[in-house]
């Protein structure tokens, strides 16, 4: 059985299972054979060293970052990475490295002393919890008007999100990245990323028999009597992997409640992909729990970056100055964007022009729930890797994943996670009397994601005669309209940047991560920053370096 490659997704023709192997080795052949150990993360040969000189330094281990510093070094350039978060190898007590998303504790949020889960109540009572402070995996980044989610650890975002690998309809993409060529991105960049990320569909067929998806035929029963568009959605999983898990000859990872605080076996992060691949250059270096504070022209040329390396508590235990030549700012949409705003206010870098910080969207996205009539049940076990989902763009501005509920127990419950056209943008800016970047945002522009979200389950309830869920935000609230899994823009192609991510008013700075996209990318966006990394890095290479 096994799930499928995508065509066209691997312009080599290497199957799904041969490009595992080839770019995986780090989950080694026990785990290819059935049996399984842990991911290990790209670790850094040393710490930076204070005074260093790199040619390229990349602010960041997600998408964009992971995808410059590979390119990069197969160009013959040295590249120091920085990340914030930790490298995510070492086992907890518990002799796993992730817990279980039912089981939060101080592995799983960033520097908080309570945890913050996207749901936050089940049958009306809250389930957060105090946890110790430390640098846990998941950043739940409070803002005036939302709460953004972001991974921390080498791999950024990767490490956290549910993998789903969502390539935007080609009619959609003049509206989310407009400057750039279509043809190019669906000819080249799109089939490279799709192929560097090991993109793979699941079986139909054993999606069809299968337990644990149980919740996700029944989303596609109720959308296709409501008369909408159900489709198959790609993913970064290991398909035969789950498979094995569900037959019970793997240990469990995806069917044992693992994704929101990482994943133990299964999921094909970046760490198994390409910054496997750049470590194997032996040109690459990653420092973790490094934060940049400050970049800024250095009077010999380059630039000078200042870095404070934090602890698992996130205190300041050293201070380091280095220069680099070139510095790429990749530490996220909201990590970039604040940066950049700092830097331009407080005179760092004060030639960036006015468009930095402006552009920020939230993806569209709003939660909610339904609950099902007793011969609708979605499944005891359920895959915490979500392969489904309802299309409605076209129509009512909104694509709905139907969401796993990994409770363990029977819920009756279909929950969904909403992408919508919300056309509403905010902009960072710098508080000096802070000393902090904020956010725009006002909740109440989450109505449009509300409004174009309920033209698909407004339907499929009056059809099927439910309701929706009120016990899952607490409140008695339908939907969670203040959150966002999906960051967006704070530093826009062709705006704040030129056309391949090149900040203006410096030369060697560049810009290339989901800041680059304008606040929605229609889908889940990370195929759409990896392919568009895969774009510019391409032309910085053969433009740039010396």
């Amino acid at each position: 059985m096994g799930g499928k490659t995508l065509p066209g997704n691997d312009p080599r023709g290497i199957s799904r299972r041969g490009f595992i192997g080839r770019t995986s080795s780090i989950l080694g052949a026990v785990a290819l054979a059935g049996h399984s150990t842990p991911a290990r993360a790209a670790s850094a040969v040393g710490p930076l060293a204070d005074g260093a000189r790199v040619p390229a330094l990349v602010i960041g281990t997600g998408y964009g970052g992971s995808v410059a510093a590979l390119r990069l070094a197969q160009a013959g350039v040295d590249v120091q990475m920085i990340e914030m978060g930790m490298s995510w190898d070492t086992p907890g007590s518990d002799g796993k490295i992730f817990p279980k998303v039912t089981s939060p504790d101080y592995r799983s949020f960033w520097l908080r002393t309570r945890t913050k889960a996207p749901l936050s109540n089940f049958l009306g009572f809250p389930i957060d919890k105090d946890v110790p402070k430390y640098t846990g995996i998941l950043d739940a980044e409070d803002f005036a008007g939302i709460t953004v989610y972001q991974g921390r650890g080498v791999g950024g975002g990767s490490l956290v999100n549910g993998g789903m690998a969502v390539t935007p309809k080609r009619a959609n993409f003049a509206a989310v990245l407009p400057s750039v060529d279509a043809d190019e991105m669906y000819a080249t960049y799109y089939p490279r990323a799709n192929a560097g990320l090991g993109v793979g569909m699941v079986d139909p067929a054993w999606f069809d028999t299968a337990d644990c998806y149980q919740f996700s035929r029944v989303g596609r029963k109720h959308a296709q009597r409501s008369g909408f568009a159900w489709t198959f959605v790609p993913d970064v999983y290991d398909w035969d992997y789950m498979e094995q898990e569900a037959a019970g000859t793997a240990t469990k990872s995806a069917l044992a409640g693992e994704i929101l605080y990482g994943n133990n076996h299964g999921k094909k992060s970046l760490v198994q992909t390409y910054l496997a691949q750049a470590r194997a250059t032996g040109k690459v270096t990653i420092s973790a729990l490094h934060k940049v504070t400050s970049v800024s022209p250095a009077a010999a040329g380059g630039y000078t970056v200042t870095i404070d390396q934090i602890n698992t508590t996130g205190d300041t235990v050293a201070t380091k100055t280095v220069t680099a030549d070139r510095v790429f700012f990749a530490a996220g949409s909201v990590g970039t964007s604040k940066l950049l705003v700092k830097l331009k206010a407080t005179g760092a870098l004060p030639n960036l022009n006015n468009e930095v910080g402006k552009g920020w969207g939230e993806n569209g996205n709003v939660m909610c729930g339904r609950a099902n009539h007793l011969w609708d049940p979605t499944g005891k076990l359920q895959s915490t890797i979500p392969c489904s989902g309802i299309d409605n763009w076209d129509a009512g501005g909104a694509f709905a994943e139907v969401a796993p509920l990994p409770t363990g127990i029977e819920t009756y419950a279909s929950f969904y996670l909403s992408i919508t056209k919300n056309p509403n943008r905010a902009e960072f800016t710098w508080n000096a009397a802070t000393g902090a970047a904020g956010l725009s945002w006002q909740t109440a522009w989450k109505q449009p994601s509300i409004s174009m979200a309920k033209t698909i389950f407004d339907k499929i309830n009056s059809k099927e005669g439910t309701i929706y869920r009120t016990d899952l935000f607490g409140g008695n609230k339908i939907w969670n309209d203040t959150l966002t899994y999906h960051p967006l823009g704070g530093a826009v192609l062709n705006k704040a940047t030129d056309n391949y991510g090149r900040l203006h008013g410096y030369t060697g700075l560049y810009v290339i991560d989901g800041a680059l996209i304008p606040g929605n990318a229609s889908v889940n966006p990370f195929v759409t920053i990896t392919a568009l990394a895969e774009r510019n890095i391409e032309k910085i290479i053969a433009t740039d370096l010396p």
